[in-house]
């Protein structure tokens, strides 16, 4: 099921990792239910696909994000939310929480305004590049998600690697390679034409060679979690 339009950008460098987020997406699925609250939403490129499991979505994200915002409701993530207690079903995050100056202030308010039963899907990125600067300020192991979403109230914290080695290295290396592209519009375009084959062989040999990584938690590109409110 393809849920990221960049999915099918197969000259792309970096479609590999949306094809990642979509099979995480499915994956997690489950947790998906009710009235549903996407934090740091940015340009919602998920609602239709939550809606197929959410009975309503709820986007929340700052006014002054770099994206092209379509926030239901405009809020900084890193101060209490204009949201009351215990309203909401489910919580999801994708790659926002690097970008929060005050990480825990986001957990504990997800918390607080979870139902009891109520869970959360989050997602980070662990072996990334500088992005969205100067807003990218952490990065998190396993064993500091776990502490800090325990710290927040949250139970059955489960964290989970998104790739292997092979694919953090080789999407690390075509991110690198593709910001060479510079210059005149032929010579941007020459550069453009050696590296494509390279781009889209490693990102296909790349989860073939993550079966031989046998921790993919120790160098993955990013983790999710799933936790719930008791």
């Amino acid at each position: 099921m393809r849920i990221s339009q960049q999915h099918s950008n197969r000259q792309s460098h970096n479609w590999l990792i949306y094809d990642i987020g979509d099979q995480n997406l499915l994956k997690y699925s489950q947790h998906y239910k009710g009235i549903l609250y996407d934090l740091g939403a940015g340009e919602s490129p998920f609602k239709d696909f939550f809606l197929e499991y959410a009975d309503q979505y709820i986007a929340v994200d700052w006014a002054g994000s770099f994206h092209d915002t379509k926030a239901d409701i405009a809020a900084d993530l890193n101060l209490p939310l204009p949201i009351e207690s215990e309203v909401v079903d489910s919580v999801v995050s994708l790659s926002v929480m690097e970008h929060l100056c005050e990480p825990q202030t986001m957990l504990n308010e997800a918390y607080r305004i979870l139902k009891p039963g109520g869970g959360i899907v989050l997602q980070v990125p662990w072996q990334w590049w500088i992005h969205e600067a100067p807003y990218d300020f952490f990065r998190y192991t396993p064993y500091g998600l776990k502490y800090l979403f325990e710290k927040a109230g949250f139970i059955d914290v489960v964290v989970e690697p998104q790739s292997g080695f092979f694919t953090m290295w080789i999407l690390k290396m075509n991110y690198f390679s593709q910001r060479l592209i510079r210059g005149p519009r032929l010579l941007r375009w020459a550069i453009k034409t050696v590296l494509l084959p390279f781009w889209y062989l490693g990102q296909k040999a790349a989860p073939l060679l993550d079966k031989i990584d046998k921790n993919w938690e120790l160098e993955t590109s990013g983790y999710y979690v799933t936790a719930k409110k008791q």
